[in-house]
């Protein structure tokens, strides 16, 4: 049987997911930023500076971000009539947002050596220059707009598995 939340539980699980997901897509948009900055800045001071303040900031609101937003994510899918494996809108959010997750996870490494290359006072400033966060950061934007058009949208399409459970309530309800 499939638990659902009391509205005020609800409302605050989809406050706090919008919330989350809404400071993930503004972080990224931050370090798009931060990633312009460290290839266009004239002064090698501020291209250091944008890529040293990458990957502390990645792991103090990136990442605290994406992993709140999938976990929150979960819990509203749980706890409502949409279900986690219910309607294929839900699995390609869940899909995009783990996906976004790991991928991030992944690129800490690039991020932690961006950050050691800046740190070194020898390297010149065409070395330390890198687009990928800016092509990291516009990838992650579109993929997270995907899925709040999938969650404002909600496209139909019920996986086999909804299908089962509703035509079981269905006939529950009918007994």
């Amino acid at each position: 049987m499939h638990v659902i939340m009391p509205p005020r539980w609800r409302k605050f699980a989809l406050m706090a997911h919008v919330t989350t997901s809404v400071g993930w897509m503004g972080a990224i948009a931050a370090f798009l930023a931060l990633g312009i900055i460290g290839v266009t800045a004239e002064n090698t001071q501020m291209a250091r500076g944008a890529y040293l303040v990458m990957e502390p900031a990645a792991w103090w609101v990136l990442v605290p971000f994406a992993i709140a937003s999938l976990a929150t994510g979960i819990v509203m899918s749980l706890g409502t009539t949409w279900g986690l494996f219910r309607h294929y809108w839900v699995l390609f959010k869940l899909a995009i947002n783990v996906f976004a997750t790991v991928v991030l996870l992944e690129y800490m490494q690039t991020f932690r050596h961006m950050a050691a290359l800046a740190a070194d006072p020898s390297a010149t400033l065409d070395s330390i220059r890198n687009p990928s966060p800016i092509l990291h950061s516009f990838l992650a934007l579109l993929i997270l707009v995907i899925a709040t058009v999938l969650a404002i949208y909600k496209p139909r399409g019920v996986t086999p598995y909804g299908r089962r459970k509703f035509l079981e309530q269905r006939t529950a309800a009918q007994s």
